[in-house]
């Protein structure tokens, strides 16, 4: 590898003015190439749709097992988990809960979360105003997903904070990984003292876990990781999806008049959210063997970066890609990943997104900000900190 063939960026991905706006930056990277060597955190940047596929698909070379975190605190004490970990130990603990996040055992929840859905926009549509983010996007997944997990209730008021914390832990080490850390390790201490076999709730998805344990499917270890994993990533993201398909609709009128003229595009919709603002930024990994991307090689030992919300803007794959079109097929968005690591709970994820759309399509005539939405600066996920809303009802459903 010469010099000449190594595409250089002095950008600083985590930096606040970037993650306020982090499109510009990715769309330059993406014109210098498959991948890209970032001087700021001695790191390869991967954001093009074709590159970030092929490093998706070949966790042998790109491995989780020592590099989701872009610094290794993170990736010592929650190795061996189902995101810091490779086959086999991967798929023996994603197995635990793989028939509880099934289609069919979801499909059972349906129509209690879609009452749950349907009440929930009810009351914030009597209101006119509210915070999408506060009073939807945050009040819907903690009322469904606390239960399904299955923690004792005094940990609902931290579960925020600690998904906050886990995701900024798998950044460099600046401020907010070390803040994060230390959030973390509060997380996992609590779930070690109190969310014991004896006080999670009986048939969640805690409950299941340490039944695999009993049944020496896997480890104490490997239980309490599991505990940590699905209580963090079942709720930020998908409190970071709901908010910003509010977000552009409210911002859209004519796609909110067209899913109103058409409700069979809920489920479009929410795949053009979330290729459009992935709640999960990027994601590392670690090269195993010298990598060939074109003519340049990403050495073996490489920390590597998927851009996962550059790859989703890819001009290259999507036409018109910073458009907010919600006819677009975009189900092949790498948002929820790709391979084998792609996201266990996606199934969830989408059900509870399609439930509160379906609710504000049945309730609401229209929606528009009423102020102006704020950032929370996340070092991986994007997400809003507060989206302030007006909404007119509508008198019955849509049509």
């Amino acid at each position: 590898m010469t010099t000449s063939q190594v595409s250089t960026s002095t950008v600083d991905l985590f930096a606040d003015a970037t993650l306020q706006d982090p499109f510009p930056a990715y769309a330059q990277l993406r014109e210098q190439g498959p991948a890209v060597w970032m001087s700021a955190h001695h790191l390869w940047a991967i954001p093009q749709y074709a590159a970030a596929r092929e490093v998706l698909s070949d966790w042998r070379t790109f491995s989780s097992a020592t590099g989701v975190g872009l610094n290794p605190q993170i990736n010592e004490i929650a190795g061996g988990s189902v995101l810091i970990s490779d086959p086999p130990l991967h798929d023996d603990l994603r197995r635990v809960l793989s028939s509880r996040l099934a289609p069919r055992a979801l499909k059972g929840l349906l129509e209690d979360m879609q009452r749950q859905a349907d009440d929930l926009v009810a009351s914030v549509v009597a209101r006119g105003t509210f915070d999408a983010v506060a009073d939807l996007a945050v009040a819907f997944p903690m009322s469904i997903v606390v239960d399904l997990i299955g923690f004792p209730d005094e940990a609902r008021e931290h579960l925020m904070d600690w998904a906050e914390g886990v995701f900024n832990t798998f950044g460099p080490d600046n401020a907010r990984m070390q803040e994060g850390f230390t959030r973390t390790q509060e997380m996992y201490e609590y779930l070690a003292a109190s969310a014991t076999p004896d006080r999670v709730k009986p048939g969640s998805f805690a409950a299941t876990i340490y039944e695999a344990v009993d049944a020496g499917k896997i480890n104490a270890a490997g239980g309490l990781q599991l505990l940590a994993a699905y209580g963090s990533a079942g709720m930020d993201t998908t409190v970071n999806s709901i908010s910003a398909a509010v977000t552009l609709l409210a911002q859209h009128p004519d796609q909110w008049a067209a899913l109103r003229a058409d409700p069979s595009l809920v489920n479009s919709v929410y795949e053009e959210v979330l290729r459009l603002e992935a709640p999960v930024q990027g994601f590392g990994r670690a090269t195993t063997r010298d990598y060939q991307f074109g003519d340049l090689t990403v050495p073996a030992a490489s920390q590597v970066f998927v851009l996962l919300a550059s790859a989703n803007r890819d001009g290259a794959h999507y036409d018109d890609p910073e458009r907010f079109d919600i006819r677009r097929k975009a189900l092949d968005h790498l948002a929820f990943g790709l391979g084998t690591h792609t996201c266990a709970g996606q199934g969830l994820a989408r059900m509870e997104a399609r439930c509160i759309l379906t609710a504000l399509v049945n309730q609401v005539e229209t929606v528009e900000l009423s102020g102006a939405p704020t950032r929370r600066l996340n070092n991986v996920v994007r997400g809003w900190e507060s989206v302030p809303v007006t909404v007119t009802p509508t008198h019955g459903k849509a049509n």
